[in-house]
């Protein structure tokens, strides 16, 4: 099973990105859970999304605290959160920023891979919006190979209509091709 913990803050599209991460795996015929864990929340409060996937039925249901991958789609949580922990010792980390791990004070912390990708950028730039969570999910398929672009686009497009649909879309194919041109940086 591999298990993907996504951080953001309120309003940021956590929960959906976890929701079209499991739609894509669900897609390429996995199974495939995503589920939020957050309280009284408001926009701008840390928030928390899961997501598992697998080739068999997954029967567990608690939060995940040791996944194998983390999303953070917001780089100020870095010092506020323990967005790391948990973390399995060679697991991959994707963040929504241009910065380096050394501008971010990051570059001790010890993971498999860590990458960063402008998505909020990106997102702006394509969705006039900066909503991360679909142009992060391209950079995830292109940075562990989990679930496919494709699959990653087609959640898109049944998940929203339009422009809307298409602006994501341009979003993660974009991250894409960004992740898949960078060396793997390690913290």
């Amino acid at each position: 099973m591999f298990s993907v913990r996504i951080h953001g803050r309120g309003g940021q599209g956590v929960v959906t990105a976890a929701e079209l991460l499991s739609l894509a795996a669900f897609l390429e015929g996995r199974h495939a859970q995503a589920f939020p864990s957050f309280g009284s929340e408001r926009t701008g409060a840390p928030v928390v999304a899961f997501c598992r996937i697998d080739d068999r039925e997954i029967r567990v249901r608690e939060p995940i605290s040791a996944p194998d991958a983390l999303i953070v789609q917001d780089p100020t949580l870095l010092h506020q959160v323990d967005v790391f922990g948990g973390l399995a010792p060679q697991g991959s980390v994707l963040l929504n920023t241009s910065l380096s791990a050394a501008d971010l004070g990051i570059d001790g912390v010890a993971v498999g891979r860590l990458v960063t990708v402008p998505a909020g950028e990106l997102a702006r730039e394509h969705l006039g919006r900066p909503l991360p969570g679909p142009a992060l999910l391209g950079g995830f398929a292109a940075l562990t190979g989990v679930v496919s672009l494709d699959s990653v686009i087609a959640a898109v497009h049944e998940r929203f209509a339009g422009d809307t649909a298409a602006g994501n879309a341009a979003a993660a194919k974009a991250a894409h091709e960004i992740v898949g041109r960078l060396e793997p940086l390690h913290a």
